[in-house]
């Protein structure tokens, strides 16, 4: 089996894409050659459904349903805990202040007598106050109590890390495995789109949802998710522990909660649409830096350096702004929230100690009170404060689902054929392609190509030549008519059965991060060394190789910059040879090698083709002399058909072509 070595662009050379019947390009170029795309508008955006996208973005752990479970329920304990603690502290502070109080009335005395002596010699307010404090006159500090007392207290404590310890270590795995859910479904997603789909992104975009948007949404689910549900769970309880102290001290507390959702609701309303922007202007800045490292060498060529620094200034600044308001803006909540938790501190201190010096509270009450008010207000600023990580999270989630909503190539069919033995033998019947509906391409053609015959497909930039070939591959489907292998339409075979059979060699070549050795093998999973050297010979890749300080072991980078562009050819021509398919494509595949390569190629690719059903492509046309057939295109239909001398001899279109290939040479003369 063999793959293609990228991803056909539909249509033209050199990277342009959509033939039409007048010439023009329907899509834009390759990334790789995307420079006149530069200077171009970008996609408008569209607007934001906060509550869809965060509803979605929370579905992601649903399949984590039991986990998140067990976590809610440390988390309660946790809180639980952590709310108990200052109650119980308070009684600590109570024993210590009866205890200094006790110690300075005589012993012998109750309670109530000191009380009442207190009253007759008019201290009748600091008697109210002692009144509700819990001391015997004589007595001190009873320290066992009060060390028990925080003994529990540090046990309470220690529980509630403990608990928080094992959620927080819950949690994490829950986003990992979700992220982890989430790259995949984005793999697999772009596994399904079409080509045409990737003719209209750039990569840069597409390359920036799939890692810095799901990296955002992992890092906005991981530092907010836990944080958000123990924050509430602590509004919750320390609600009810402030209504079980003094309901008149809760209910002040209470009176900054509205003020405070509002003045939340209306900032993070404000950022919303400034972290949409900023992360759509990061993708528009990762697909120019992406285009321009990929076609730098073309920049250069073409002096376009000083248009792509100041593409990279536009874009570059948006984003700063963008990313500047969002913060800035999302960023005035946390203070906004501090200053009014500062008033309702100032307020529950007042009304607290009133009611102390009235006897109705303790101090230890009115203590736990002022932890608790403090509680209160903290959970709810780190709320507010939260916000603008899950405004930029909700975000980056819109951007991704709207690659995973993407429409699909349809889908193979429910019980595809799969033939027997593939000899070659392709037809196509009345097909009609168009890229878009009002603008016809191919329209009608019919083609019968036996097997074992090589045909050549010539013709003018734009006449449909490289569309064929994406038709027979089914990058794209065909409007009208059907293609048939041996007698199967290709529309009832699965494209990886379809796909098993071909071989493709394109003029773009495409070589990953790996060994020689591995590159050559692609195609052809567990081919032995001995197969890959024969390979190489076939195609005069050993004769380079050998040259080699590492030989078939040397580590080509990704871009293959360690070799020439005709090594690089010659590499991905040995990788169709050793996969052995039953139909060749060749797409101008001897056009990156000097004369000398392409004559040694040419009696490689004889040998190839030999049984072998091909499909020629060639701007060259003394390259397809040879060809059992030559298909002449103009407009997405076949105007000539016939061998080399029968078409010169006829005067007609392959004539005009071949004259005007080899007169320009004497003309220069």
């Amino acid at each position: 089996m063999t793959s293609p070595e990228k991803p056909a662009q539909p249509g033209g050379k050199g990277g342009q894409s959509g033939e039409a019947s007048d010439g023009t390009l329907r899509r834009g170029p390759a990334p790789a050659a995307g420079i006149g795309r530069l200077m171009g508008g970008q996609p408008t955006e569209k607007s934001m459904d906060f509550a869809g996208s965060a509803k979605r973005m929370l579905g992601i752990l649903r399949p984590e349903r039991a986990l998140i479970t067990v976590a809610l329920l440390l988390t309660v304990a946790s809180v639980a805990l952590s709310v108990l603690g200052p109650k119980i502290l308070g009684r600590a502070t109570d024993l210590i202040f009866a205890g200094v109080v006790g110690r300075g009335f005589p012993d012998g005395v109750t309670k109530a007598q000191a009380i009442d002596a207190m009253r007759k010699h008019g201290d009748g307010k600091a008697a109210d106050l002692l009144d509700s404090v819990h001391f015997t006159p004589g007595h001190g500090i009873d320290f066992d109590a009060v060390g028990g007392v925080l003994f529990w207290v540090l046990l309470i404590y220690v529980g509630a890390s403990v608990f928080q310890l094992f959620q927080a270590r819950i949690a994490t795995t829950v986003v990992q495995r979700a992220s982890f859910r989430l790259r995949q479904d984005v793999e697999d997603k772009l596994g399904r789109l079409p080509l045409s789909y990737f003719d209209k992104q750039q990569r840069g975009e597409v390359l920036s949802r799939a890692t810095n948007d799901i990296d955002n949404i992992q890092q906005a689910l991981q530092q907010t998710l836990s944080q958000i549900v123990t924050s509430l769970l602590t509004i919750v309880g320390v609600l009810a522990m402030m209504f079980w102290i003094s309901w008149l001290l809760a209910l002040i507390a209470l009176v900054t909660v509205p003020v405070s959702v509002v003045i939340a609701a209306r900032i993070g309303k404000r950022a919303q649409p400034q972290f949409v922007a900023q992360w759509k202007t990061t993708g528009k800045l990762n697909a120019h830096i992406e285009e321009m490292y990929t076609g730098h060498s073309l920049v250069k060529v073409f002096g376009r350096q000083k248009e792509s620094a100041e593409t990279f200034r536009k874009e570059n600044e948006d984003l700063y702004a963008a990313g500047f308001k969002a913060q800035f803006i999302s960023g005035i909540i946390q203070p906004a929230m501090m200053f009014i938790g500062n008033l309702n501190y100032v307020l529950v201190a007042v009304v607290g100690g009133l009611r102390v010096a009235s006897g109705s509270l303790s101090i230890g009450d009115v203590q736990a009170f002022v932890q608790y008010s403090r509680q209160f207000s903290q959970p709810l600023t780190q709320v507010a404060s939260m916000a603008n990580l899950v405004q930029s999270g909700v975000a980056s989630a819109e951007r991704v689902f709207e690659l995973l909503d993407a429409e699909e190539q349809s889908a193979d069919a429910a019980a595809p054929a799969e033939p027997v033995h593939v000899r070659g033998e392709v037809a196509f019947e009345e097909v009609s392609f168009r890229y878009e509906a009002d603008k016809p391409l191919i329209d009608g053609l019919t083609l019968t190509v036996s097997p074992g015959q090589t045909v050549a497909i010539v013709g003018p930039t734009g006449a449909g030549k490289t569309t064929l070939v994406n038709l027979l591959m089914r990058f794209y489907e065909v409007n009208d008519g059907r293609i048939t292998l041996d007698g199967a339409d290709i529309a009832q075979l699965s494209r990886e059965e379809l796909r098993s059979h071909i071989g493709m060699v394109l003029q773009d070549t495409w070589l990953f991060g790996g060994t020689i050795a591995e590159n050559i093998a692609y195609g052809s999973e567990g081919a032995s060394m001995d197969k890959i050297v024969e390979a190489a010979k076939a195609t005069h890749v050993d004769r380079f190789v050998r040259t080699l300080p590492d030989g078939y072991d040397t580590v080509i980078d990704d871009e293959g910059s360690n070799v020439s562009v005709g090594e690089k050819q010659l590499i991905t021509i040995a990788r169709a040879f050793l996969a052995e398919p039953e139909i060749l494509v060749l797409d101008e595949a001897t056009s990156s090698v000097d004369t000398r390569t392409e004559v040694l190629i040419q009696h490689a690719m004889a040998q190839l083709r030999t049984g072998r059903t091909s499909f020629v492509i060639a701007h060259r046309l003394s390259t397809i002399r040879d060809a059992d057939v030559i298909l002449v295109m103009e407009s997405g239909r076949i105007v000539e058909q016939g061998t080399h001398d029968s078409l010169l001899a006829a005067e007609g279109a392959y004539a005009r072509l071949y004259a005007s290939q080899f007169a320009a040479p004497v003309a220069g003369a």
